[in-house]
């Protein structure tokens, strides 16, 4: 039977097979450029700057690790963790603002972010008149240390940014160069070329001044601000950054006046408004001194001394021109004036003058237990007439009741944000990091405030205030871990394995490279093995014999003691009849 021939395909048939595979084939390629152009959509809005320079959550949502499950966890557990007063008005940030982690390993950064960083000047331009008010696009959402060392990530706190967000890059683990100094610093008045940073070429009188204060729930916060500003000779130069921790509604807040602006329109508080920042944190946030002065320390913003004071202390007259004095008399760049603060009571009359010709000076410390560690804490410390005079005393220890230096002490040696509910420790931190970046510790020679101490007829109305452990329970835990950074970081817990205590960010909070932690255990007595002192240190201080030897290697360009030239070791005197 023969076959019929094989029936040929018509032509329009096989065109049209042909058309549905070119228009699928389009509409692939079609859909690839739109993914790439959709893709392209999403970077370029990750990197326009939203309204405070953040990062938008809804893109790290669909960005985050973890194929976009994080999400649920940047909503704050704690509404209204921070607010910012700005004369009076509190605004609290968005909730549409992304949150940008302390500590974070910055993934989610840029290339072209970190090479712009790379390439910026460690220091910025300097400015005055200055405030975080002005400064919308210069905040940033961190965790709370606190609730971060409970493992609770998702509780967030909109913070001013640093100055100068990275002191490794400014000090560069060596001695900062006088040049650098000379760049940290603002003048009221600029230069010829309109430059505010003119070192020390800029008149005594127009060096600016930042006062940093911790407040928590202290009815005498605005008393000590009042005091600042009214007995300051030159308070256009002064600019004061309280960190208040209050219960809204039940304490009053730190720039409130006793009476309103418009019936009392010369009430400090109201003159100096606009040098003011009073950064709001709600009480249950706080957890500790520690980290209330990190948030003081990112305030600051370049003036030229940098001033540290308790929320409960009254100013002389003239202060400011007094402590200023007492600093440059060191000739010593590196100077940080810093001591304990003496009792109100008998120390000042109602001019403002001080009654005083004495002071305390740093030198009795020792090993005290506490957060399942022992380390080293300040004793009552001895007051007397300065056994040296015309310059401030050197002293080995720092303290947080009372520091006065330079401004580019807290551009160096910022307060550690990993340290929730430490007390005990602080200065031990602050004081040995300080002076492994190359700073050096003096007495003031004279008492430019005092102290509202618990004591006498301070007692009853000093006893009212709150403290922050009332928040202990919240944080239960959080300072043993903290304790544990602490005390590594300063290399003063060498039986402690280093897997035990937190490293995050241990760089930018961390140790300098001009001296050693254990050069300085060496030189003042201190076994960080054995965990003991050797005694009667204060003998060899208080006497000015430590002035007198140690201050002969001041480098010739005044950037601190030279302790590589020093060779002498303290031994508690009164054991070396016995050997």
């Amino acid at each position: 039977m023969a076959m019929a021939p094989p029936t040929r395909p018509q032509a329009g048939a096989s065109l049209a097979a042909a058309g549905g595979n070119n228009n699928r084939i389009g509409l692939a390629l079609v859909a690839v450029v739109l993914c790439f152009y959709a893709f392209g959509l999403v970077e370029t809005a990750w990197h326009l700057p939203s309204p405070n320079h953040r990062q938008r959550r809804w893109l790290r949502r669909l960005t985050s690790r973890g194929g976009g499950g994080g999400g649920e966890n940047l909503q704050p557990k704690v509404g209204g963790s921070i607010n910012l007063a700005k004369s009076g008005i509190s605004d609290a940030g968005g909730d549409d603002d992304d949150a940008i982690y302390e500590g974070d390993d910055e993934a989610s950064r840029s290339q072209d972010d970190e090479q712009d960083d790379e390439n910026a000047d460690p220091v910025p331009r300097a400015q005055w008149p200055a405030s975080i008010r002005d400064e919308d696009g210069n905040f940033e959402e961190i965790v709370h240390p606190g609730h971060r060392a409970k493992g609770h990530p998702d509780v967030l706190m909109m913070v001013p940014r640093f100055w100068a967000d990275d002191p490794v890059a400014v000090h560069q683990n060596k001695l900062m160069t006088r040049e650098l100094a000379m760049k940290i610093g603002s003048c009221i008045k600029p230069d010829e070329e309109g430059n505010l940073a003119r070192g020390d070429k800029c008149p005594v009188e127009d060096r600016t001044i930042y006062v940093a204060i911790a407040s928590y729930r202290d009815w005498q916060c605005r008393d000590t601000v009042t005091s600042i500003f009214s007995r300051a000779k030159y308070p256009d130069r002064v600019r004061v950054g309280v960190v208040d921790q209050i219960v809204e509604g039940e304490d009053g807040p730190c720039d409130a006046p006793h009476v309103p602006c418009k019936e009392d329109p010369e009430q400090e508080l109201c003159k100096y408004k606009s040098q003011l920042d009073v950064f709001q944190v709600d009480a249950p946030l706080s957890i500790g001194p520690v980290f209330a002065r990190h948030l003081g320390h990112r305030m600051y913003r370049g003036e030229y001394y940098y001033m540290q004071s308790d929320a409960h202390v009254t100013f002389t007259r003239a202060w400011d021109v007094d402590i200023i004095s007492q600093q440059e008399a060191t000739r010593n760049e590196m100077a940080v004036l810093s001591t304990y603060l003496t009792d109100i009571v008998g120390s000042i009359d109602n001019n403002g003058h001080s009654l005083r010709d004495t002071r305390p000076i740093m030198c009795n410390t020792d090993y005290e237990d506490g957060q399942n560690n022992r380390y080293l804490r300040h004793g009552s410390q001895p007051e007397a007439q300065p056994t040296i005079r015309g310059s401030p005393q050197l002293e080995p220890y720092w303290a947080a009741g009372y520091s006065f230096s330079r401004g580019h002490f807290v551009v160096n040696v910022p307060y550690d944000f990993y340290q929730p509910m430490i007390f005990q420790g602080e200065e031990m931190s602050i004081g040995i990091r300080g002076f492994t970046i190359g700073y050096d510790f003096y007495a003031p020679e004279r008492s430019v405030c005092f102290h509202h101490y618990a004591e006498g007829k301070n007692k009853r109305l000093r006893d009212r205030v709150p403290h922050y452990w009332e928040n202990s329970n919240q944080y239960a835990g959080s300072g043993v871990k903290a304790m544990f950074r602490l005390l590594g970081v300063v290399h003063m817990n060498p039986e402690v394995s280093p897997d035990r205590w937190d490293h995050t960010e241990e760089e930018k909070y961390g140790l300098g490279g001009v001296r050693t932690p254990e050069l300085f255990y060496e030189t003042f007595g201190v076994d960080v093995v054995n965990q003991r002192t050797e005694q009667h240190l204060c003998q060899f201080v208080e006497s000015g014999e430590m002035h007198n030897m140690f201050t002969k290697f001041l480098r010739p360009d005044g950037m601190g003691i030279d302790y590589a030239k020093i060779s002498y070791r303290f031994k508690d005197p009164r054991k070396r009849g016995q050997h």
